[in-house]
């Protein structure tokens, strides 16, 4: 199991920025604080240091999943095109009538 160097924002425990780039961990760390801080995040509200890969890469994805908007949270979820269409060209209306409600269930989960 490897390591990736992060920076952190403190007043939210967030990984910002994660990468297991081939530059130092000093020059990368760098970069990360520099790119933050132009995204307007205070400097003093930042931690860098390195953590296993695997503690970063779930942190991130559960951060990216609680910020994705109820499109994208939708457009993960929502039954593949080719099941209604497949119902549509055989004419069976209980699935067609299955995609739709899938459909509306997923909208309900993540309303506008």
């Amino acid at each position: 199991m490897g390591t990736h160097s992060f920076v952190r924002q403190i007043s939210t425990g967030q990984f910002l920025r994660a990468s297991t780039a081939q530059k130092t961990p000093e020059q990368f760390q760098d970069m990360l604080i520099s790119v933050s801080v132009g995204n307007g995040i205070d400097k003093s509200d930042l931690e860098t240091g390195t953590a296993d890969s695997e503690v970063v890469t779930s942190a991130i994805n559960e951060y990216e999943a609680n910020i994705a908007s109820y499109d994208v949270k939708r457009s993960r979820e929502y039954p593949p095109m080719e099941n209604y269409l497949d119902g549509v060209v055989k004419g069976d209306q209980a699935q067609i009538d299955k995609y739709i409600a899938d459909c509306l269930a997923v909208k309900q989960r993540h309303p506008k």
